[in-house]
């Protein structure tokens, strides 16, 4: 019996360049193998080597190809590979640039890309997987800032929403504004506390630049802006940050900041701002507060009964915004910046750093413990506030605006003062 080798398929060769008998082959040899041929006849028969013809038989049969394993860059890395994709989102050319400045391996972005692409499904649906859970009444306050272009007269403008939401009973507070600011924030929520008349335990928002200084995506590691705290404490609410790049987890505020957006606003023209804000009120109160929830199945108003007596009294406190205690330094033109508005300071002070309180319409700048400086808050932008005893014995002064500052020590400006200390502590 004789079988040619032109008979069967064009063979392929192994990594070492040695060629692979077909299926078809194999089985052949096998049965020739049964009739008794050897090796070197069996080898001539198929064009092998007698290594081949002995690889196989010892086999039984066709055998896999051992792929050797090949040493590469990230062995031993997979599991840093993995929490740096994760923490990331994802972004393999900032996992590239960790693995140079913390690993010393410098490698392509594609060969990155290639390593972790094995994760990329995962990552996707943790993205959108969201598990509900339900909060009990006066626990929870979430909110948040959405954008939308609103037609103002004759002019369509860009306005920050600051739209807050009781996990509770889903009552909503909405406050529109031009900016979206720290004071912003803090205005928002203290129209909230107003609205419903206390606080709740904890207030849940995302990774605002504005709040939120820094958010481990790994170890969960939050740190809050120092104002942030001073205002939580203030009021007596836990501050909470969702996972970054994980707004669902805040999905309540999320759907009624879109809710606002597209129901309250969508189409609509205003010719006022006052008629823009007076709006959303009356749409809170007679739409939003009075309709059926799709997930409670009640109407927010109904169910805000349950959790009205929950809240923390506000205790007739007076609003945050009326103190704001910042840190400057003065700039060589003998000033301190605030809110786009120069303010000026004794001309000796330039270089140095000052204390910046801005109490009831007057704004005082004290260095080492005294007051060096007492302007009134101006209400424009980009406006010059000069004293001229600031720029006595400087030479080259020229004609200035004068003012007539107003003394700081009088007990209409003390007692806010006081309050706030008393609360968030002292440090003057």
């Amino acid at each position: 019996m004789t079988t040619g080798v032109s008979e069967f398929p064009a063979r392929l060769r192994s990594m070492q360049g040695e060629e692979m008998l077909q299926a078809e082959e194999v089985a052949a040899m096998m049965r020739l193998h049964e009739l008794g041929w050897g090796a070197k006849r069996l080898s001539k028969e198929f064009g092998c080597a007698r290594n081949t013809v002995r690889r196989y038989l010892r086999a039984g049969g066709a055998a896999p190809f051992n792929r050797p394993t090949r040493k590469t860059a990230f062995d031993g890395l997979d599991d840093w590979l993995r929490e740096r994709f994760f923490r990331h989102g994802g972004n393999a050319d900032v996992v590239r640039q960790e693995l140079a400045s913390e690993h010393g391996i410098v490698i392509g972005l594609r060969s990155v890309e290639l390593r972790v692409q094995r994760w990329r499904r995962e990552l996707k649906a943790q993205k959108r997987a969201t598990v509900r859970f339900e909060t009990p009444p006066g626990h929870q306050l979430q909110i948040d800032f959405g954008e939308a272009r609103v037609w103002i007269g004759d002019e369509r403008i860009r306005v920050h929403i600051f739209v807050a939401t009781l996990c509770y009973s889903r009552r909503m507070h909405i406050r529109p504004s031009l900016r979206e600011r720290q004071i912003d924030w803090f205005e928002g929520m203290e129209g909230t506390f107003l609205r419903f008349g206390g606080v709740p335990t904890e207030v849940l928002f995302d990774n605002a630049r504005a709040l939120v200084e820094h958010h481990d995506a790994a170890t969960r590691e939050v740190r809050f802006n120092g104002r942030l705290h001073a205002f939580a404490r203030y009021w007596g609410f836990k501050p909470r940050a969702c996972a970054p790049y994980r707004a669902r987890t805040k999905g309540k505020d999320e759907r009624g900041v879109g809710y606002v957006k597209h129901n309250a606003i969508a189409g609509r023209r205003f010719p006022s701002w006052g008629a823009f804000v007076a709006h959303l009120d009356q749409w809170n109160r007679e739409i939003a507060d009075q309709r059926v929830h799709g997930t409670t199945g009640e109407l927010p108003i109904v169910r805000f009964a349950d959790e009205a007596g929950v809240h923390r009294p506000l205790g007739g406190r007076a609003p945050f915004g009326q103190l704001r205690d910042l840190i400057r330094k003065v700039r060589p033109d003998c000033a301190i910046d605030l809110d786009t508005n120069s303010y000026s300071v004794p001309w000796r002070l330039v270089g140095e750093t000052v204390q910046v309180v801005v109490l009831a319409g007057r704004v005082i700048v004290r260095h080492a413990g005294e007051v060096v400086a007492d302007h009134p808050v101006c209400e424009g932008r980009r406006q010059q506030v000069t004293d001229r005893a600031h720029l006595t014995g400087l030479v080259g002064a020229g004609p200035i605006r004068e003012l007539s500052p107003q003394p700081l020590q009088t007990p209409a400006l003390l007692r806010p003062l006081a309050e706030y200390e008393a609360v968030v502590g002292g440090g003057w």
